[in-house]
């Protein structure tokens, strides 16, 4: 399939089959995250892995939602602001590289039949204390992931005069 293709068939899944994310397409998915730009090159990012129950029911208490629960893992996508690059004007690149690297994530996942989500409205004070990151680690997105349950709806989009 081509780019765009792959593009129009990621969508945000909010139903999940309870079966699990074989280890060599989560591999395969982490090596294109891997190989995401980043300002330069300083890909300030952490990710980790919420497989087992008890860590799955204390991710949960950060963004409760009852679809979320169907999603058989997640990974939380994190900044660490101490590697991220900061511009002359003081602007730090650490958000916009997760972004990048999320979205590697996400379309790589829907290249080998996974879905997605990105989970942004969690209580990131709560994840982090939680799960003991450092300091200057910073949860900025959870991503289930998993064999969809539901179906893509309809995308809607700005017509290509409002964006260019």
């Amino acid at each position: 399939m081509n780019f765009l293709e792959l593009v129009k068939q990621r969508y945000s899944c909010r139903d999940y089959q309870a079966k699990a994310v074989e280890q060599e397409k989560l591999d395969y998915i982490m090596e294109c995250v891997r190989m995401a730009p980043s300002a330069v090159n300083k890909q300030p990012w952490k990710f980790h892995f919420v497989t087992d129950e008890a860590d799955k029911a204390k991710l949960l208490t950060c963004y409760r939602r009852d679809w979320l629960a169907s999603a058989p893992m997640y990974i939380i996508c994190s900044v660490l602001h101490d590697e991220e690059w900061v511009r002359f004007d003081g602007k730090p690149h650490g958000n916009i590289d997760i972004a990048i690297a999320v979205e590697h994530l996400c379309l790589a996942a829907t290249e080998h039949g996974l879905a997605t989500c990105w989970v942004c409205n969690f209580d990131a004070a709560q994840c982090k204390e939680l799960f003991a990151l450092p300091e200057s680690e910073e949860p900025a997105v959870i991503i289930p992931i998993g064999y969809a349950a539901d179906e893509m709806k309809d995308k809607k989009r700005k017509e290509m005069s409002a964006i260019c």
